[in-house]
C-alpha cells in the first residue's frame, strides 16, 4: 500500500523520509495559513550570503521544454543485498525513489561492499543510471574490470532528468519501512554526502547553494538528515518573503546531472570500462553473461526482470526555463504540494509532482499550468 501523503521535506517535521510534511500543504499566496503575514513586497537580505533575493522570471512564454521522469519508488525502501544466482553472485542496488542522485555514492558503496571479498575482480553492471555509474566507478577504484550493459546510454535515463538538489527524500514510506532500512538509509546518506562534498567543483557540476524551505508549521529542531544541512536557521512569520508562516534557511549541494553523469561516463571509459547496448528480456538473458559477479542497477526494470512487484513508478513532471544567473538559490515548498525551484547553470527547474503508480510518459498541461501559477504566487512578494 502506498501512502498517498508522500513528499520530500518530511524531515522538517522529524518523522523520517517519505511522508508528507503537512506544513507544505496549502502554501500559496492566498493561503489562510499565513497567520496575518503582511502580503507586501519586501527587500529580503539572505541570512547566509547577505545578498538581496531576486525573484525568478516565471512565465509560460519562457518555457524551454517540459519533461517527465519515473522515479523507481519502493514504499519499503531501496534494495541493497546479494544473492546466489545460479553459478553467479547477483548484487541488487535499486529502488531509490526521489533520492537516487543524492544517495548514489552511498548506496553503491554498500552494494560494492557485498562482494568486497570476491577473488574474481570482474563485474557486469546492468543499467547505466546513476546507480550503475557510481557502482562502476567504485568497483574500478577497488581494482575491478567493469562492463555496463544498458538499453540506453545515461543521457536517456531517469537520472538525467533529476533536479539534483542533495536531499535523500521521497525514498520510502516510514509507516511501511523497517528500522533496519532506516538505519541503512542513514548510512547511505552519510557516505553519499561525504563523497559529494569532496567532489564540489565545476568539473563534476557540484556546488553549494542556499536552500529555502517554506512551511506553515514550526519545524522541529532536528530531523533524520538535519546534520547534512549547514547554517540552518528557522525564520518566523514576517522574517522571510514567502507566503508561509516559517522558512528554513540552510546550505545544500546542487548536482547538475547533465555535467555529473557525463563526467562519470568519461571516467569509466578512461579507466577501461565498457558500455554495451543490450536489453535483457528475462533472467535467462542475464545468466548468459560471462561475468560471475553481476550488479542489478535497473531501477524500475527490476519489476519485470526480478519480479519485484513492490517497485512503482513515481511520476515527476518538470518545467525547464532558461538559466538566470541572478537567481542563485533553491526553494522547496508552497502550492498545493511541495513545489521546488532549482536554479542551475543549464536550466532553471520548476517541479512539484510525485505520483506513485502513474506510468504515463507525457507532460500534463494541467500540471504545467499549476506549477507555473503556484510558483508565480510563491515568489510574488519578492
Amino acid at each position: 500500500m502506498v501512502n498517498k501523503n508522500l513528499k520530500r521535506r518530511e524531515f522538517l517535521q522529524g518523522v523520517g523520509a517519505g511522508t508528507l510534511a503537512a506544513s507544505l500543504v496549502g502554501c500559496s499566496a492566498s493561503s489562510s495559513g499565513t497567520s496575518g503575514k503582511t502580503l507586501a513586497k519586501t527587500a529580503f537580505q539572505r541570512p547566509f550570503s547577505r545578498k538581496p533575493m531576486v525573484a525568478p522570471k516565471i512565465s509560460a512564454n519562457n518555457i524551454v521544454t517540459e519533461i517527465v521522469g519515473h522515479r523507481p519508488y519502493r514504499p519499503e525502501g531501496f534494495v541493497v543485498n546479494s544473492e546466489v544466482f545460479g553459478n553467479k553472485t547477483l548484487v541488487h542496488n535499486y529502488g531509490h525513489g526521489g533520492g537516487g542522485i543524492s544517495l548514489s555514492w552511498g548506496s553503491s558503496a554498500l552494494a560494492v561492499n557485498e562482494v568486497a571479498n570476491s577473488e574474481i575482480k570482474e563485474a557486469a553492471i546492468i543499467g547505466s543510471g546513476v546507480m550503475g555509474l557510481t557502482t562502476a566507478r567504485l568497483l574500478q577504484e577497488a581494482g575491478w574490470k567493469v562492463t555496463l550493459y544498458t538499453k540506453a546510454m545515461p543521457r536517456f535515463t531517469t537520472s538525467q532528468v533529476a533536479g539534483g538538489e542533495w536531499g535523500p527524500y521521497s525514498v520510502h514510506d516510514p509507516l511501511l519501512s523497517s528500522l533496519a532500512f532506516k538505519s541503512q538509509l542513514q548510512q547511505a546518506a552519510k557516505i553519499a554526502h561525504g563523497t559529494f562534498a569532496k567532489m564540489v567543483g565545476s568539473d563534476y557540476g557540484i556546488q553549494w547553494k542556499e536552500l529555502y524551505t517554506a512551511v506553515n508549521t514550526k519545524p522541529d529542531d532536528e530531523g533524520p538528515f538535519r546534520q547534512f544541512y549547514p547554517y540552518t536557521q528557522v525564520l518566523g512569520p514576517n522574517e522571510h518573503p514567502f507566503p508561509t508562516n516559517y522558512c528554513i534557511s540552510s546550505l545544500t549541494m546542487l548536482i547538475e546531472t547533465t555535467t555529473f553523469l557525463r563526467r562519470l561516463v568519461s571516467d569509466i571509459k578512461l579507466f577501461g570500462g565498457e558500455f554495451v547496448i543490450r536489453e535483457f528480456h528475462d533472467q535467462d538473458d542475464i545468466h548468459s553473461l560471462s561475468q560471475s559477479v553481476l550488479f542489478n542497477c535497473t531501477g524500475l526494470g527490476s519489476r519485470a526482470l526480478f519480479n519485484d512487484e513492490g517497485i512503482l513508478p513515481a511520476k515527476g513532471q518538470l518545467v525547464l526555463l532558461p538559466p538566470d544567473p541572478a537567481v542563485d538559490y533553491l526553494t522547496v515548498g508552497g502550492g498545493t504540494g511541495s513545489l521546488y525551484m532549482f536554479s542551475r547553470n543549464d536550466y532553471m527547474i520548476l517541479g512539484g509532482t510525485f505520483k506513485p503508480g502513474d506510468w504515463s510518459t507525457e507532460p500534463e498541461p494541467i500540471e504545467t499550468a499549476r506549477i507555473l501559477s503556484e510558483s508565480q504566487a510563491f515568489f510574488s512578494l519578492i
